[in-house]
């Protein structure tokens, strides 16, 4: 029996990267911020501040390796606690947390710690948490076929709580069921008990 291939996941940028354009960009906003980028400790930042923003939205490609399921484990896989970091669309500031991803397998199993790269491949590029934690879900559902997928994201927005209301301490929750996570009472209930959510 032939394993099935490895899908490769790279994200598509929608336009090349230009860091010189960038750096260039990111020192006429500190200027125009009345930041002055002449003192030898700042001369750099411009171009620390593009390459930053370069890395922030640009996540590693990787193989989504999955493997038969020839036990026909039909119990939940949960990876807590996985560090979610992104940018806020709306401020470009960051925002920060950890994710719980989870599925009940059907045909396949993946390999755990392509659910960590699931997040990053979303998580890094301008984003809000609701858009976050939906894409994550539906790609899983679809790339995976389980029987359902759990997501849920907690972070804490800077955004929030270093500007505008400043909300020191807050923290957003979202999340998306599919399948039978949604629509299964006990299997959605053992979903946020094990990820420590009160649903």
């Amino acid at each position: 029996m032939t394993s099935a291939p490895a899908l490769r996941v790279a994200h598509e940028p929608a336009g090349e990267i230009d860091l010189g354009a960038a750096e260039r960009a990111a020192g006429d906003l500190l200027r125009a911020l009345g930041i002055s980028t002449d003192s030898e400790s700042l001369r750099g930042t411009p171009g620390r501040m593009a390459r930053a923003y370069a890395e922030l939205f640009t996540p590693r490609p990787f193989d989504l390796t999955t493997f038969p399921n020839d036990e026909g484990y039909d119990e939940l896989v949960l990876a807590r606690s996985i560090p979610v970091r992104s940018v806020c669309e709306h401020h470009l500031l960051p925002f920060v947390g950890t994710a719980h991803v989870g599925y009940l397998p059907g045909e396949r199993i993946l390999g755990l710690s392509k659910l960590a790269r699931v997040v990053e491949h979303f998580s890094c590029r301008p984003q809000v948490q609701e858009r976050l934690t939906k894409q994550v879900a539906d790609w899983l559902c679809e790339h995976l076929r389980p029987q359902g997928v759990g997501v849920v994201v907690e972070a804490e927005h800077t955004c929030m709580t270093l500007r505008g209301v400043q909300a020191t301490g807050s923290s957003t929750v979202t999340s998306t069921l599919l399948g039978t996570l949604r629509s299964d009472a006990r299997s959605r209930q053992e979903f946020f008990s094990l990820t420590g959510v009160n649903a």
